[in-house]
């Protein structure tokens, strides 16, 4: 596992995971941000990065239940991510002082739920701007 800020350098095979993507889904946060600023509840900054999202043309799901498996049986709890976007990265909101290893475990459960590689950790609570911490499975 390996976790990197929006500066990380995580690669595969020489290429950057799906630097596009979250060249795209980074942009639409930090346009949240400077619209926004912090202080707002994590439902508001969800909207505001739906309609972000939307109007950049990034494929997303919102709240996606996710079943969870356990040595092969399918369990009746299940995880529920604020956003997939382009089918295959994770995407966790938060809008607190500060993020903590609790959190990235929680967006790796959802990557280990999913088989998908990339999770990004998104903090709006964060002044004097919001953080994007990318997470590789």
């Amino acid at each position: 596992m390996s976790t990197e800020n929006t500066k990380g350098t995580e690669k595969m095979d020489g290429v950057f995971l799906q630097r596009e993507e979250c060249y795209q889904i980074r942009g639409a946060v930090f346009d949240v941000y400077r619209e926004m600023g912090c202080g707002f509840l994590e439902a508001v900054y969800q909207e505001c990065l739906e309609k972000e999202l939307s109007k950049r043309g990034v494929s997303f799901i919102a709240h996606q239940e996710l079943r969870l498996f356990y040595k092969g049986e399918i369990l009746q709890q299940t995880y529920v991510p604020d956003l997939i976007c382009h089918e295959s990265i994770i995407v966790e909101l938060k809008a607190l002082t500060v993020t903590t290893g609790a959190h990235k475990a929680q967006v790796l459960n959802y990557l280990k739920a999913t088989g998908m590689r990339l999770g990004l950790l998104v903090n709006f609570g964060c002044h004097p701007k919001a953080t994007v911490e990318r997470i590789v499975l």
